[in-house]
């Protein structure tokens, strides 16, 4: 049987699955080697070193999420679906969702920094146009809201055998109405 030619997006997708099931701390190039099979000679010589796959693995990681959030939000409840959708993310893939909390942020020093690099803007215009606020004070109630949710999530992501949804849900609801209040 001819010997497999080893990809760079090969070493990427079992690196990336390493990572689903472990966060990045999982991403090592004996068990990208052992999960392809081979030596881990191609893998290096396919890929350099592993900063690099450590870069393409976020890389792909920040797709699935995009695409992971993008599927479960609901047009006319674009606001809480997200948030929900966030939380199902930390629940259904802890280390992706690890992974996801924990990349360096480069170009951050304040929470408006990250706001403006982690959000799109399209949500805040339709949290304006939904709760009929002006931009600024929709862009500070999903500010509010995005520290709250990513805060439960990581706590979500962590704890076995996990909390209850419905307590999470009430949990969501009580700061969203504390939160929209303040504003």
């Amino acid at each position: 049987m001819p010997k497999q030619k080893i990809t760079r997006e090969m070493v990427v997708e079992a690196a990336f699955s390493l990572a689903r099931e472990g966060g990045m701390g999982r991403v090592l190039v004996k068990p990208i080697a052992q999960r392809l099979g081979c030596s881990v000679q191609p893998i290096y010589s396919t890929c350099g070193d592993m900063e690099g796959v450590r870069q393409a693995v976020a890389a792909r990681a920040d797709r699935f999420i995009r695409d992971y959030v993008a599927a479960r939000v609901e047009p006319g409840h674009l606001f809480f679906s997200m948030g929900q959708a966030y939380l199902s993310l930390a629940r259904e893939e802890p280390g992706l969702f690890s992974l996801f909390l924990t990349r360096e942020r480069t170009g951050v020093s304040s929470l408006d920094d990250l706001y403006r690099q982690e959000a799109s803007p399209a949500v805040a215009k339709a949290i304006a146009a939904d709760l009929k606020l002006s931009l600024e004070r929709a862009r500070e109630l999903h500010l509010q809201m995005l520290i709250y949710t990513m805060g439960i999530a990581a706590i979500l992501s962590t704890c076995r055998p996990g909390i209850p949804a419905e307590e999470i849900l009430q949990r969501q609801e009580a700061a969203y109405q504390a939160f929209l209040a303040q504003i």
